[in-house]
């Protein structure tokens, strides 16, 4: 084993220093506090909430406006049993409809409605405010790029 190796063996196996302790809890707090705003300023436009908004982009992003249950779950990151009920309350909304998918017998496809449309770019209009005020109102361009630079660091 390399030294650089044995050295980030033994970064991963100590408990993590004060710093990095003290990044993690604000990262989760600032994402808790900024999700919370911006979903209070989509319920107070009568907007549905993000989750909804996620499921109508991903769709709307598609030519076809279509995708099949397993691919807006991996777009969107949403547990199964969480986007099955979502689907259900999509539907109920008129917001998407089911079809049949003609390759696979028990599947099915989700397929935007105009409705669905109507409501992902109303949606869109305070969601992006809402970021603005949330987020673009503390930061500037180069700290956002900074910003958006260390949490890609955190994502790779």
């Amino acid at each position: 084993m390399t030294m650089q190796r044995k050295n980030l063996a033994a970064q991963q196996a100590s408990p993590p220093s004060d710093a990095i302790h003290q990044a993690w809890i604000r990262l989760n707090r600032a994402r808790d506090h900024v999700l919370g705003a911006i979903e209070q300023d989509l319920k107070a436009a009568g907007c549905p909430p993000l989750a909804w908004y996620d499921v109508l982009l991903e769709l709307t992003r598609v030519p076809e406006g279509r995708l099949r249950p397993f691919a807006i779950e991996k777009k969107t990151l949403l547990a199964q049993y969480n986007l099955s009920r979502l689907i259900d309350r999509l539907e109920k909304e008129g917001l998407i409809e089911r079809e049949l998918c003609a390759e696979d017998a028990r599947g099915q496809w989700v397929v935007i409605t105009a409705k669905g449309r109507a409501t992902q770019a109303r949606t869109w209009e305070v969601y992006a405010r809402a970021i603005q005020q949330h987020v673009g109102g503390k930061l500037d361009d180069k700290v956002a790029m900074v910003l958006a630079h260390l949490l890609g660091l955190l994502a790779a």
